[in-house]
């Protein structure tokens, strides 16, 4: 009896010490130090971008391709007990776009979804829109002017769409916008094409400037035009692509542009996962 009540004594004791790691790796975690963490995924040849504010609300810009990746890499950027994302924000309803997004909300419980007004035609678009409704997440329409507050001074400003676009082709109504904390910033582009760029440049003009850019369209030469590069002006272009794909992105134009501005570009193809750090002053890659 004495050996049994000691082996209990033992088991009891062990157990408070995880218990006590789990707390402390969780209030650790949760303390983000005013550091705001986004990572541009490799998932494949899509966009999927997982941005948590310094206040620890989460927001996954784009669901890449519906081929289980985006689960894979989500799992690594959040602690394994967290199993809810505040937004996501669909760019462009082409499934490459939104094609994990449907396997995220059958795992995680999300609470808004923001998507441009266009109508994407694949079934995995149809089947995200009866998810999102199941599912009560409630549903915005970007809108020029908007201001999406992420929390600790993070916000993301709408620049892009203007007007209703349910009209017009998913890539021309694709949402542009600055993810702003401090004195950093970083633009999203979407698949937006040159014209759209063009516009921008119009209403915007150096007010575009920019940190880093998401290099629109996978790196496509129908983005990234010389005029809108040189008015946001990033130190850094991030390419979500995957290698030997069949679009041939990124195009040899798209990259000699980027090296005619001396910006460093970063592709998913060749580095994975890219992983930035704000604090508001200055953007720190993660290696």
């Amino acid at each position: 009896m004495e050996s049994v009540r000691k082996n209990l004594q033992l088991y009891f004791l062990v157990f408070l010490f995880g218990i006590t790691v789990l707390i402390w790796y969780a209030v650790f975690r949760e303390d983000r130090h005013g550091i705001l963490t986004i990572a541009f995924l490799d998932i494949g040849q899509g966009d999927a971008i997982f941005v948590e504010s310094p206040s620890g609300n989460q927001m996954l810009i784009d669901g890449g391709p519906p081929s289980g990746a985006l689960l894979r890499e989500i799992g690594k950027m959040m602690p394994f007990y967290d199993h809810s994302i505040d937004m996501i924000m669909v760019s462009n309803p082409d499934k490459d776009h939104l094609g994990g997004f449907v396997e995220l909300l059958n795992s995680y419980e999300v609470n808004f979804a923001v998507e441009p007004g266009t109508v994407g035609a694949s079934s995995e678009a149809r089947t995200l829109e009866k998810e999102i409704k199941d599912k009560k997440v409630k549903l915005y329409i970007a809108k020029r002017g908007e201001k999406i507050m992420l929390g600790g001074g993070a916000y993301f400003e709408v620049l892009f769409p203007d007007r209703d676009v349910s009209g017009v082709s998913t890539n021309d109504g694709s949402i542009v916008g600055r993810l702003v904390y401090g004195n950093t910033s970083i633009m999203f582009t979407g698949d937006s094409p040159q014209n759209v760029e063009q516009y921008l440049v119009l209403l915007d003009g150096k007010n575009l400037k920019s940190d880093v850019l998401k290099a629109g369209h996978h790196g496509s030469r129908t983005s990234s035009s010389e005029e809108f590069v040189g008015f946001v002006s990033p130190s850094y272009a991030v390419i979500s692509d995957k290698k030997g794909n069949s679009y041939g992105h990124p195009h040899k134009e798209t990259l000699e542009t980027f090296d005619k501005f001396g910006i460093k570009v970063l592709r998913t193809d060749q580095v994975g996962t890219v992983v930035m750090k704000l604090d508001g002053e200055k953007i720190v890659l993660q290696q």
